[in-house]
């Protein structure tokens, strides 16, 4: 078996290359390249593992031919283009919690660096002077510091906050009250906070709802004399809006460890009173880039050898202790989509994945993407479980999951239900001894049968000599047979053949199959 191949192209920890050689992977570290140097060699690498000065563009993701991963060390994708990752298949991981202590300790330095003036201070007195009477500080204790944003280094950010005896109140859409109160925070919304804060620090991704989520009118509703910290991304604040802020007074003081545009080499808030800035230095300490470097050599080995997801931005994500367990899960839902997308006619505006039983109790995520992978090969043979949902989304497919836990007839069962235009269409499926994924519905007929290579499904009328028929017209075409699985519903009434062959079916014997009297529909399968 060949084994995944990875480029490094980004400096980082010399472990990270040696934890993917020991976890079954080829390795290159080719850094410092052009776009069209990376560009030249993309093709052969199954990942990528990169920080901040490699950028993926859809470009460089069109070369790669044989890429499954991209593997940033570090929180921020700004520099990779995830669309067009997911629309080739690519699946986009970070490392979210690598470098989370350090960056909540550098929001606490520049808070403290704020409350009593140090950089200022350090500077005039390294100048010659002894100002002592011109910095007049503030005492963080008693104060309210208020997080916008409290997921991973919020958290981190709120805990050591609360050791310095202040007050936490947070902002943060996803935060639940049993979370709050874990955390030792105020759950308020976002006006509450901004009122009441004696201090604001910002802990949030940029998206479209959180791009400049401090705006002029918002930093307008803040406390007077508010003290402002950004460790998180540039384009949460409206850097002009703080800027006339500061020099007003309403804004007593701002940390700003990222900007809007970086290199920040030129920016009008280098000249605003009371601001502080540094480089972009919140994950910059020797435990973090130590730690973001293992996690995606981690991540990335589990994923290429083992199958496990974990932190990634467009697919679920799946630990490599759930991957062995979830396999034949996934082998059984896909196996349904393709069997419902080979099936029904017509465009497919909704689809249902119902799980029962000991399915039910399964990671759902990883189930749904596999049974859209199948489905959507009607679509395109380049799918996954990657790209498979964007293409449903793409196509105004509305997405339901279902879950029963509940035993029906069967301990586990997975049904994939379709609208088309004649009606909803739906086939189901279960696991034999836990591993073995068998069919044992197709709309509404039970019918036992592994989906497996080329067959062919045939709707007739039940009738004596009507197998018969079918047998003598493989044969008549040297067509071997593998299985034959029949169902229906009553006697005499509409019956299922599904045939398992050894070779694919000529159009030919799918003609001379719709002559054959009594049938009504035949379909070659293909899985």
């Amino acid at each position: 078996m060949t084994k995944p191949k990875v480029l490094i192209s980004d400096k980082m920890d010399e472990n990270a290359a040696r934890i993917f050689k020991e976890r079954g992977c080829d390795v290159d570290v080719i850094t410092g390249q052009t776009p069209e140097e990376l560009k030249a060699i993309i093709g052969e690498y199954d990942g990528l593992a990169i920080r901040s000065s490699t950028t993926v563009t859809a470009d460089i993701l069109e070369a790669a031919t044989n890429l499954k991963v991209i593997g940033r060390a570090g929180i921020g994708v700004d520099n990779v283009d995830i669309p067009a990752a997911s629309s080739k298949g690519v699946v986009v991981m970070n490392t979210p919690f690598g470098n989370s202590i350090t960056t909540a300790e550098h929001a606490i330095a520049m808070m403290m660096a704020l409350a009593r003036q140090i950089p200022e201070a350090n500077a005039r007195t390294k100048a010659g002077e002894w100002p002592k009477k011109d910095f007049m500080g503030i005492e963080v204790t008693g104060k309210t510091l208020g997080l916008i944003g409290a997921g991973n280094i919020g958290a981190i950010v709120a805990s050591r906050a609360l050791g310095l005896k202040m007050k936490v109140v947070a902002y943060d859409p996803f935060l639940t009250t049993e979370r709050a109160i874990e955390i030792g925070v105020e759950k308020v919304d976002l006006g509450q906070l901004l009122e009441r804060a004696d201090f604001i620090t910002l802990h949030t991704p940029l998206t479209d709802e959180t791009r400049n989520i401090l705006s002029r009118e918002r930093l307008e509703q803040t406390k007077p004399g508010v003290r402002i910290i950004n460790c998180a991304r540039g384009g949460l604040i409206d850097e002009a809006a703080l800027k006339d802020m500061l020099e007003s007074g309403h804004v007593a003081g701002a940390a700003l460890d990222v900007f809007l545009k970086e290199p920040a080499k030129d920016n009008p808030l280098f000249d605003a009173p009371n601001f502080i800035c540094t480089p972009h230095l919140g994950a910059s300490t020797t435990e973090a880039q130590v730690n973001v470097a293992l996690q995606v050599a981690d991540q990335m080995s589990d994923y290429l050898v083992n199958g496990g997801v974990m932190n990634a931005l467009n697919m679920p994500s799946l630990s490599a202790e759930e991957a062995p367990k979830l396999k034949p899960y996934m082998a059984l839902a896909e196996n349904l989509g393709s069997l419902v997308g080979q099936l029904a006619h017509g465009e497919l505006s909704k689809i249902s994945i119902e799980t029962e039983g000991h399915a039910a109790e399964l990671n759902q995520k990883p189930i749904v993407g596999a049974v859209l992978a199948g489905l959507m090969k009607r679509y395109s043979q380049s799918v996954n479980m990657v790209n498979a949902p964007f293409l449903a989304k793409e196509r105004g497919m509305e997405v339901r999951e279902i879950r029963n836990e509940r035993e029906g007839t069967f301990q586990t069962l997975v049904r994939v239900t379709v609208a088309t235009s004649q009606g909803n269409r739906s086939v189901a499926g279960t696991l034999f001894g836990n591993s073995d994924p068998r069919l044992v519905e197709i709309f509404g007929i039970g019918i036992e049968a592994d989906l497996a290579g080329e067959m062919l499904y045939i709707v007739n009328r039940d009738a004596p000599g009507f197998i018969g028929r079918v047998g003598a017209l493989m044969g008549e075409h040297d067509i071997n047979i593998g299985t034959f699985h029949l169902g229906r519903r009553d006697a005499g009434d509409e019956a299922i053949i599904l045939l398992s062959v050894d070779q694919p079916i000529p159009q030919e014997v799918i003609d001379a199959a719709c002559k054959l009297d009594g049938v009504k529909v035949v379909r070659a399968l293909s899985f």
